[in-house]
């Protein structure tokens, strides 16, 4: 779940990946840490690098997440990594990550919730027939990309297709075409993107400043936010697919193993397997530890 959940359960995120509702700081004040360093213990058994990145998500701790995916000398690569520009990991696991900073700024834009509204009455305020052709089509074409896409292990692929099919049809039964949800959800999503305190016109360069802990630690309640009110206008409820979430060993040899991820999607059953990787003594997913060094050695080229 947690490889195709950030791109899977983040498509409804993700996504994030940070379901729940969390109050903000203020746009000028730096927010809290949102774990005890006592709970950041990394993984002892294969089974548990799941598990740990589960338990982190649940508590919107995106900071925690990061810290606990990969190993601490990556970690650290990572942290001079945002402050450079060479690299955006954790947030490269969602869908569309390079356009956050321009979510950001559409929904800062002062009365941006009535002005997005407009835009939802005159494109998709009681079109069901048309969205629900638009998600049939996006569904193929995700489903289609994800096979081809020469990037993703027959692994993630099967996984994130999996994923992919149980959003689709999550969408096609949520009311997408209802103004009054739209309304609220925009509105509260507005709110949300304030109380970041990130600049989204200021692009990448307000991930730099802020560094990698303290860009999550502002952007896990607005993701919180965005997952919440998906679950309580539209009914996707990412929470309870991560409590659901039941992890088994497959097979281990040395310091390598496989493990299957079973859990439900949106209603859906998923059934996925994912490889971990014990480093140092410690065991992580082994499609995060590999996507974190690529996006350091991506944007350095």
């Amino acid at each position: 779940m947690l490889t195709a959940c950030l791109p899977g359960l983040g498509l409804g995120l993700l996504l994030a990946g940070l379901p729940g509702c969390q109050p903000g700081p203020g746009p000028g004040a730096a927010p809290s840490a949102r774990h005890d360093d006592a709970q950041l213990q990394p993984a002892n058994r294969p089974v548990d690098a799941a598990y740990v990145l589960r338990d982190r998500l649940l508590a919107r701790d995106g900071a925690g997440f990061a810290q606990l995916a990969v190993p601490p000398a990556l970690h650290a690569q990572l942290q001079e990594g945002w402050r450079s520009g060479r690299s955006r990991w954790p947030l490269d696991e969602l869908p569309l990550d390079a356009r956050i900073p321009r979510l950001l700024a559409a929904l800062q834009a002062p009365a941006a919730d009535k002005a997005l509204l407009t835009t939802f009455r005159k494109q998709f305020a009681g079109a069901d027939a048309d969205i629900d052709q638009a998600i049939r089509t996006l569904t193929v074409f995700g489903t289609g990309y994800v096979q081809k896409d020469p990037d993703y292990t027959p692994d993630e692929r099967d996984h994130t297709s999996q994923a992919i099919a149980a959003v689709g049809a999550w969408a096609l039964r949520a009311p997408l075409a209802d103004p009054r949800r739209a309304q609220r959800f925009f509105t509260t999503l507005a709110a949300a993107a304030n109380r970041s305190g990130i600049d989204g016109r200021a692009g990448n360069a307000a991930f730099a400043g802020f560094g990698m802990t303290q860009s999550l630690n502002r952007l896990s309640p607005f993701f919180a936010t965005l997952l919440a009110q998906l679950r309580q206008q539209y009914g996707l409820d990412l929470d309870a697919s991560l409590r659901d979430l039941h992890v088994s060993l497959l097979e281990q040899t040395g310091d390598t193993a496989r493990l299957r991820l079973q859990y439900r999607l949106a209603g859906r059953p998923v059934d996925a397997v994912l490889p971990a990787v014990r480093i140092d003594g410690h065991w992580y997913l082994a499609d995060y530890v590999r996507h974190a060094t690529q996006s350091l050695a991506e944007r350095a080229r």
